[in-house]
């Protein structure tokens, strides 16, 4: 499975030996309010722009090829609670904010999908341009070397500065360039950049060995995790664009949580998903953030 979402070596380096579990459908309930959020925007042409956090890869049914996108992924959902009248999903795994204007291999720039006529556009993106696959591999191979320190947080901060901090605020512009093709392309749509779900725990120590993850290294991740998700709301702020936060509402089912109250997977996962990925319920969960967002006139 790790070949089916490692477009073009991104997270298969990084990821493949955590490896991925079969396949189960889950259903989406649509939220209260949800049937007349749909009602009142029947009209709405959708097009869903991101990277595997929106694609889902892993998440069963698997229908955008080596784009790994799933039939019930959160552009999915909300494109059905909401009765659009066209709908897109063009996410992919593995994206960058490079390709939202390049082909991504076989696959032509995501913002290609946008027109004048085009209503709402959700957009997820910033993990790859920080190097999401690589740190979390990174992480979790120097785990073992001092499971109770913090070695990953050690690696990135070495020399005073902190490599993570750097990459995120290195990505804020080429964000807000996005949202302004965005703007220009599809001028009369509702805009919403859709941020990252929770992780790892937030608070505690984690759960090594189950998770690999060093101790002192959870709280440096989660914190990693906020700081992007900050930017991307105050990118949204700067373009004029919504925000949807999906890491409020997810936590309590991070990677650490039971397999029957995980949204996000850990290294092995029990639910159908990615390693370190949103499963089918995890999905919904953004989902639900999504609307509450994309409802409002």
């Amino acid at each position: 499975m790790a070949e089916a979402y490692a477009r073009g070596g991104r997270y298969g380096k990084a990821l493949a030996a955590f490896g991925a579990a079969g396949a189960l459908a889950v259903g989406a309930a649509a939220p209260a309010g949800a049937s007349e959020a749909g009602a009142g925007m029947r009209g709405e042409r959708y097009v869903a722009l991101g990277d595997s956090y929106t694609s889902a890869p892993g998440v069963p049914e698997q229908t955008g090829g080596d784009c790994a996108r799933s039939s019930v992924n959160y552009p999915s959902v909300t494109a059905k609670w909401l009765h659009t009248r066209t709908f897109k999903d063009v996410s992919c795994s593995g994206a960058t904010t490079d390709d939202m204007r390049r082909a991504q291999g076989a696959n032509p720039p995501q913002l290609n999908a946008l027109g004048k006529g085009t209503t709402l556009v959700t957009v997820g993106i910033g993990g790859n341009d920080i190097g999401f696959g690589d740190i979390i591999g990174t992480c979790a191979q120097l785990s073992v070397t001092d499971p109770a320190g913090a070695p990953c947080r050690t690696k990135y901060t070495d020399g005073g500065k902190d490599q993570l901090t750097a990459r995120i605020a290195a990505a804020a512009p080429n964000v807000a360039q996005v949202l302004k093709e965005v703007r220009k392309r599809a001028p009369h749509a509702r805009v919403v950049i859709v941020g990252y779900p929770t992780i790892m725990p937030d608070n505690g120590v984690g759960c090594f060995p189950a998770v690999p993850i060093a101790a002192g290294d959870v709280s440096y991740l989660r914190d990693t995790e906020k700081h992007l998700n900050t930017m991307l709301k105050q990118q949204a702020a700067k373009a004029g664009v919504r925000y949807a936060d999906t890491y409020g509402p997810t936590v309590g089912h991070d990677v650490c949580k039971p397999a029957a109250d995980r949204w996000v997977e850990g290294a092995n996962p029990e639910n159908p998903a990615a390693p370190f990925h949103p499963n089918a319920k995890g999905e919904e969960a953004m989902a639900r953030a999504v609307l509450g967002v994309a409802k409002k006139r």
